[in-house]
């Protein structure tokens, strides 16, 4: 009689659960570590997932194991009681991940009281079964006992290491020579013809105190030593490709500390571990070979040789990954036994075996490691123009039903571009000012609020003052419509002057993109949030666009194939689709010349702006105004980077760094730099 499906769970349980549990482990050490430059949201979705069920998966097996009854005449519960430690090994989880958000480091404590748990039970079932397996398998089991339980007390205090606070405690104690005695050689790289990006992971790991530091705000009370001053000014006359590919290594390295086993992977412990891991599995596999079989099923047998296997080139990538680091370099050139750093660095011997790690595991240079180099884009105008319009998309619709309408409005109407090397130019040069022009204090922060200090710099602040906003996000909602409304107004002296129409490009990236953080990551602004006023200016506008007199938007007629295409769309991206009536929207804000009044309480002030703005057009000049506009956004980015809190910051690090995380080490860099007594021309 065929059996059902409870009575098949019954039967093949543990047999599922220890293959499904190997299977998330493949999985997660698979592809955990591209979060690092920003998955798709359906691999982190997943990602979630696998994070979430390797470890109740586990859990619930070994608490299935240890409340089973014994089984002697088929055997069947002798040989599953040696799968136990597996389970053990598979809590320890990947090296590449150990926190999926930044909040599961604050929990170690309770991971670590899982573990004991876990591990009693885990002995329990040994203790209680695997006596009957006979010597070899009792041994083996043994082995990968003992392996489980140092990998799952390895997770747990890698745990506690990415803990902030955990981080700020240990800089207090920290060798400062250590950051530095390892890098003295940029030079001999250079000449050596070292790989470029090699050169950049060395000296980020050489001054990646300072990262650390930062981001725990914790203030260095000692001299650097002469080394590390040199290092900073040798940091400061980099171009800015130079410099932007040095943020991004340290907070890929940074990354490597939160959110994976790095923190003690690369310690004497860590690495005893790695060798010793593969080793007990193929230990553990040879045993199990020449154990007598002959009471246990086949499909047991097949399983147990699997999880062997699987153990073995899990640990076994472990060991490889780990000697191909980067981390490894760092290991060798701080330890205090100099023979090891000798033999291993100046011979060469050490890169020689870190290449053929590297090509083993097929693991991608440093490239893969950095940020992705995207900004995310949002524009309210474009959005105001197109939002409930009479064909929009179905799966919209379907959100509307479902009471999501707002996720996807945020999530349709955004989109990401990849940043260009004239804005990264720019952002350097203005950050590189700050310390200069006396714009930060001595504890690197901003002196004064968004948008005052470019107004300053133009001698117009007395003029826009009043359009700055109260907070942070009602400047921002006022000074991003103003711009769309002033750039669609404009009369622009030379339209085909090319440096002219760069600089248009950059206000308008750098508006989206802080409209884009209003909506989409309202933790990385500083001060109070003001969703409710973006809401109502967005009922304002949408109010304004559609026609009075009817209940229908002011919409072009639309022939069929347009019609397929809205309706059938993903995402309708800001900079791509039907600017024309974003900017005809703009266009008749400003043409309505809106009076104050409690219901359209900003749209008044973006009026006045544009108006302002035009008038100054007029005064002094397109080129001037352009510049003036670019200057505001610049320092409305500059100000939500350097006030945006630190925790904030290590949060976003889980999905791919945020250009507002770059930006803000990038001036602590150069704020530290500016405290070394430096030349004005450095």
């Amino acid at each position: 009689m065929a059996l059902g499906p409870l009575d098949l769970w019954n039967h093949w349980s543990i047999q599922i659960l220890v293959l499904f549990s190997l299977t998330l482990q493949v999985f997660l050490s698979v592809f955990a570590s591209i979060r690092r430059r920003g998955a798709n949201p359906l691999l982190r979705i997943l990602l979630w997932l696998a994070y979430m069920l390797a470890d109740s998966t586990a859990i619930y097996a070994l608490g299935h194991l240890s409340l089973s009854r014994s089984s002697k005449e088929h055997g069947q519960e002798q040989l599953v009681a040696f799968w136990a430690p597996f389970l053990l090994l598979h809590l320890g989880g990947p090296d590449n991940i150990t926190a999926y958000a930044l909040q599961d480091n604050q929990l170690w404590l309770r991971h670590l009281q899982i573990l004991v748990v876990q591990v009693l039970g885990a002995g329990y079932v040994l203790y209680k079964r695997i006596a009957d397996n006979g010597f070899f398998v009792m041994l083996a089991s043994i082995q990968m006992f003992a392996i489980g339980c140092l990998k799952y007390a390895e997770r747990t205090w890698a745990l506690r290491c990415g803990n902030m606070d955990t981080i700020r405690s240990s800089l207090k104690n920290e060798p400062q020579v250590e950051h530095h005695q390892f890098h003295a050689l940029d030079q001999r790289l250079r000449e050596g013809g070292t790989n470029e990006e090699e050169l950049y992971v060395r000296r980020a790991h050489s001054m990646f105190h300072v990262c650390k530091r930062a981001i725990v705000d914790s203030w260095i009370d000692k001299e650097l030593e002469n080394n590390g001053a040199k290092m900073l000014r040798d940091i400061r006359n980099e171009d800015y490709k130079g410099m932007w590919t040095l943020i991004e290594v340290e907070l890929s390295l940074l990354y490597d500390i939160l959110y994976t086993k790095a923190a003690v992977i690369h310690t004497w412990p860590g690495y005893c571990i790695r060798v010793v891991s593969p080793l007990a599995a193929v230990a553990s596999f040879l045993l199990f070979h020449l154990s007598v079989k002959d009471s246990h099923s086949r499909v047991d047998i097949a399983i147990t040789y699997t999880l062997l296997s699987g153990a073995f080139l899990l640990e076994m990538t472990s060991l490889l990954i780990a000697i191909g680091s980067s981390w490894t370099y760092t290991f060798l050139c701080t330890t205090r036994w100099n023979w090891l750093r000798s033999s291993a660095l100046g011979t060469g011997r050490w890169d020689q075996l870190r290449q053929l790690a590297k090509k083993i595991t097929r693991r991608q240079g440093g490239q893969a490691r950095r940020w992705s180099g995207q900004m995310g884009q949002y524009n309210m105008v474009h959005f105001c123009s197109r939002h409930d319009t009479a064909f929009s998309p179905l799966l919209g619709r379907l959100a509307k039903l479902l009471g999501q309408k707002e996720w996807w409005n945020r999530k349709h109407y955004s989109g990401k571009i990849q940043i260009s090397d004239e804005l990264r130019r720019w952002l350097h040069w203005y950050i590189e000012r700050l310390p200069r022009k006396n714009k930060v204090n001595t504890q690197g922060i901003v002196r004064t609020s968004w948008g005052i200090a470019a107004l300053q710099s133009y001698n117009c602040y007395d003029v826009f003052k009043d359009y700055l906003g109260v907070e942070l996000q009602e400047g921002i909602i006022i000074w991003h419509i103003a711009t769309d409304a002033f750039l669609a107004t404009s009369i622009r002296s030379k339209p085909d002057d090319a440096d002219q129409e760069q600089v248009v490009k950059t206000i308008r990236i750098l508006s989206n993109y802080m409209m884009f953080l209003l909506v989409e990551r309202p933790d990385m602004l500083p001060g109070l949030a003001q969703m409710r006023l973006y809401q109502q200016t967005c009922q304002n506008l949408v109010h304004m666009w559609c026609n009075p007199n009817t209940s229908s938007c002011s919409c072009p007629p639309k022939n069929i194939c347009t019609m397929l295409k809205e309706l059938f769309s993903l995402r309708d991206n800001p900079n791509t689709s039907r600017l024309s009536e974003r900017d005809k929207l703009a266009i008749r804000l400003y043409n309505k010349k809106p009076r104050y009044s409690t219901d359209v309480p900003r749209l008044y002030y973006v009026y006045k702006l544009t108006e302002a703005l035009l008038k100054r057009e007029t005064e002094k000049g397109s080129v001037v105004v352009l510049e003036l506009v670019r200057h505001v956004w610049t320092d409305f980015l500059i100000y939500t980077a350097n006030r945006c809190s630190r925790e904030s910051h290590a949060k976003k690090l889980s999905s791919g760094a945020e250009l507002t995380t770059i930006l803000w080490l990038m001036a602590d860099y150069f704020h530290k730099h500016s405290g070394l007594n430096a030349p004005e021309d450095v």
